[in-house]
């Protein structure tokens, strides 16, 4: 049976074996230049210890060969399933680019200056208004919680605003990447790596769609 041009460009692998970080670099740099709004959001999936999961969207703040890097207050619903079950689950969705990343692993809290780092970093606004919330705990009027921002910016002043201690970032290590990729005729690509303890490397190989 003859091999026709169309079947030689679904031939072609676009997901290459290798290392998962250049790749995940890549991704991210084009994902960049093609999403209209927050392409390092992703998805963080948390459960409790009974194993009944929570969904929500968080930013990417930080990566590289250690891990994948974002904040929260850590009395929030997701702190508290954190502390309790630090093996989380990440999604990045490009529909621009029609591609996916998903990534497992657990948890690792970042240090005190990394998070003092970040925090500083961010708006003015965002750091006071870090200090107001009781993330996730029930609220019974915007009011109070504008109220409780103007209070912590009186507080404040024009003076450095400090970090609240629960309020802090955790990086995923990465146990297993998994990169999708949209093909013609829902022929998709996908190619998991998994981590190899022995070795330190990461093992590949190609799943069906």
């Amino acid at each position: 049976m003859s091999v026709t041009d169309a079947d030689q460009s679904q031939i072609h692998e676009v997901i290459p074996h290798g290392d998962p970080f250049a790749l995940f670099d890549v991704w991210m740099d084009e994902a960049r230049a093609s999403e209209p709004n927050d392409s390092n959001a992703m998805a963080l999936a948390t459960a409790t210890p009974d194993g009944l999961p929570s969904v929500r969207m968080v930013l990417l703040k930080g990566h590289g060969p250690d891990g994948f890097v974002f904040y929260t207050n850590g009395h929030s619903r997701k702190g508290g399933e954190i502390a309790a079950n630090p093996h989380v689950a990440l999604l990045f969705h490009w529909k621009s680019l029609r591609r996916q990343i998903r990534i497992e692993g657990a948890l690792s809290p970042v240090s005190d200056a990394e998070a003092d780092a970040y925090f500083h970093s961010r708006a003015r606004d965002s750091q006071l208004g870090a200090v107001a919330s009781d993330q996730s705990a029930p609220l019974d009027s915007r009011e109070t919680f504008l109220a409780r921002y103007e209070a912590v910016r009186e507080r404040f002043g024009e003076g450095e605003i400090e970090r609240p201690r629960h309020w802090t970032g955790y990086r995923v290590v990465p146990q297993t990447i998994e990169f999708w990729h949209d093909r013609d005729f829902r022929l998709h690509e996908r190619r998991r790596f998994v981590r190899d303890g022995e070795a330190g490397g990461w093992t590949s190989s190609l799943l069906y769609p």
